[in-house]
């Protein structure tokens, strides 16, 4: 059995907790939180409330799940990687390149593997798409499209100090459009140059609860990123939408799991229909987090690197830096030449 321990017993920990136990070859080893209160419902693995004390003296555990505020995520990762443990880390990654990098070097100084938490790249609607473009459905890449139209209230931001500081949270960029950016780069490759705007206009935070930005990809085609999180009354549309020269999709409802469209040359209306029906009847699949688990399993017991790497998690934190940057200066990011 690979054993996990959880560092950070928020909201987000109970999806951990739940692939750990419904996933092949793994186990739940420990649990680690700096609030004694979030640990008194834990019976069942011995828990702590230091990270660095867990590590020392819990020598089953094999991989550190860091589900902490994302301004600690550098921090406790680097931490892992000097106590030889193996690292799954919640997007994202961490809100500052720099940081970001310094991860990728610790886990690969310690020689220890480093996945990034982006399950929506499990999808079976978006498992589907990216089978499609390797297969080169599209031809020519003309454009893509990201939308995050989401509500998150000012109760939301209310619930701790943290919520959307831009020392540990980051706004709707970093917190909730970063899973459709990972999959948009995911899909199209890598980004050349950003145009962005962005703005605080709702919500009291820190940082931005609406942007936009035009992407160019190095490929020659161009992409449009909305992220909002002042949608009224609720969460309206999650969807991302490839088109090209021989093929246009779109994925989409509240949260990207639905086939909108998919129309392809030299694809029938029947092949088409059964598609459609056959991902929207069972539009979720295996969670997100279950895949990421089981891939650290397998990882480890074959000595490979896993699925999402750190390199796939800095991806769409550099993104966002470039979007946030151009934002600030009004002007034209290059990120490649």
């Amino acid at each position: 059995m690979i054993r996990f321990a959880i560092v950070g017993m928020g909201h987000i920990a109970k999806k951990h907790i739940d692939a750990i136990e419904k996933a092949d070859g793994a186990e739940l080893a420990a649990v680690c939180d700096t609030n004694p209160e979030r640990l008194r419902d834990v019976s069942d693995v011995p828990v702590y409330t230091d990270m660095e004390t867990m590590l020392k003296e819990n020598e089953q555990i094999d991989v550190v799940n860091i589900c902490v505020p994302s301004g600690l995520h550098a921090r406790l990762a680097k931490l892992a990687a000097r106590y030889r443990r193996h690292i799954i880390v919640e997007k994202p990654m961490a809100l500052r390149v720099s940081d970001a990098e310094e991860m990728i070097r610790a886990a690969k100084e310690y020689d220890v593997k480093l996945a990034v938490v982006h399950p929506n790249r499990f999808r079976p609607a978006i498992r589907k798409l990216k089978e499609a473009m390797e297969r080169g459905m599209f031809g020519k890449l003309s454009h893509a499209n990201a939308t995050v139209r989401w509500n998150r209230n000012q109760a939301y931001y209310d619930q701790a100090a943290w919520r959307g500081t831009k020392e540990f949270d980051g706004g709707v960029l970093m917190n909730q459009a970063i899973h459709n950016l990972d999959l948009l780069l995911w899909l199209m490759g890598p980004v050349k140059a950003v145009q962005a705007m962005a703005a605080t206009r709702l919500r009291k935070i820190e940082t931005e609860d609406v942007a936009a930005a035009v992407v160019e990809f190095e490929s020659g085609a161009l992409g449009v990123i909305e992220a909002a999180t002042t949608i009224y009354p609720q969460n309206l549309e999650e969807s991302i939408a490839i088109f090209g020269e021989t093929a246009s999709v779109k994925i989409g409802g509240r949260t990207a799991n639905f086939i909108e469209t998919w129309e392809a040359e030299g694809v029938s209306e029947e092949e088409r229909a059964k598609l459609i029906d056959e991902i929207n009847a069972d539009p979720f699949g295996k969670p997100g987090h279950q895949w990421i688990i089981e891939d650290m399993v397998q990882a480890i017991r074959e000595d490979r690197e896993p699925i999402v790497t750190g390199l796939d998690g800095l991806a769409p934190v550099r993104l966002i830096e470039a979007i946030l940057r151009s934002a600030e200066t009004g002007t034209r990011v290059q990120l490649s030449e």
